[in-house]
């Protein structure tokens, strides 16, 4: 079998569409193009179409994966699940059934996006803490049990709270400041505060400042 054509995507110029033989096969980036060095009228075998094709997959899965993690940090765990969910058969344009990619191709691509720092625990929980700072109050309770859901270690966001400025006495404070005229009776917003992960001591010594200022 031959190459026969190199041509670059009309949606995609960061793409290159390889035909072999006159027919279509399969899809590289520019970066693979030049890793693998494949030209015009180079000979391939069946065994190394398989593996070019191969390729074809990983560069797909790996572009998608990274503009998954660009949208904004993500922990390991939800990058993991994200590739897990492109192991699954899903429904083509017309119909068909199109099986999804392999478990190596999503190991090969959670690796390398661990290798590139794409994916670090430490700075998605660090983004976390601070985007909830900037947000609107939190608890380090609803903090911990947030940041658990993602599948952080419970000893790294331990270590991370340690190093945080942020105090309950802070947070609840804030968020009395923006929510306690939206409730008609004090039992309330003790309530939606106990909900927030905030202990009825702190609850009530915020409540009790708060009323010192506002008297």
């Amino acid at each position: 079998m031959k190459i026969s054509s190199i041509s670059v995507q009309a949606r995609d110029k960061n793409r290159v569409n390889i035909r072999v033989d006159g027919s279509y096969k399969f899809s590289l980036s520019l970066n693979q193009l030049a890793e693998l060095r494949l030209k015009t009228g180079q000979e391939i075998s069946a065994t190394e179409l398989d593996l070019l094709q191969n390729e074809s997959q990983f560069g797909k899965l790996y572009a998608r994966a990274m503009e998954y993690c660009f949208a904004r940090p993500r922990s390991q765990f939800e990058v993991r699940q994200y590739l897990r969910r492109k192991t699954m058969p899903r429904r083509g344009k017309t119909g068909e059934l199109v099986p999804g990619v392999s478990q190596e191709l999503v190991d090969r691509v959670f690796d390398k996006l661990i290798e590139r720092r794409y994916v670090d625990d430490s700075k998605f929980v660090d983004y976390w803490l601070e985007n909830r700072r900037l947000k609107k109050g939190a608890s380090q309770r609803l903090l911990r049990s947030e940041l658990m859901a993602k599948g952080v270690s419970t000893s790294l966001i331990s270590e991370k709270l340690q190093q945080t400025d942020r105090s309950d006495v802070d947070e609840i404070t804030k968020i009395i400041a923006r929510k306690s005229r939206r409730y008609d009776s004090e039992d309330k917003l003790i309530a939606y505060l106990a909900r927030q992960g905030f202990s009825y001591d702190v609850i009530k010594e915020a409540l009790r400042s708060d009323t010192d200022l506002t008297s």
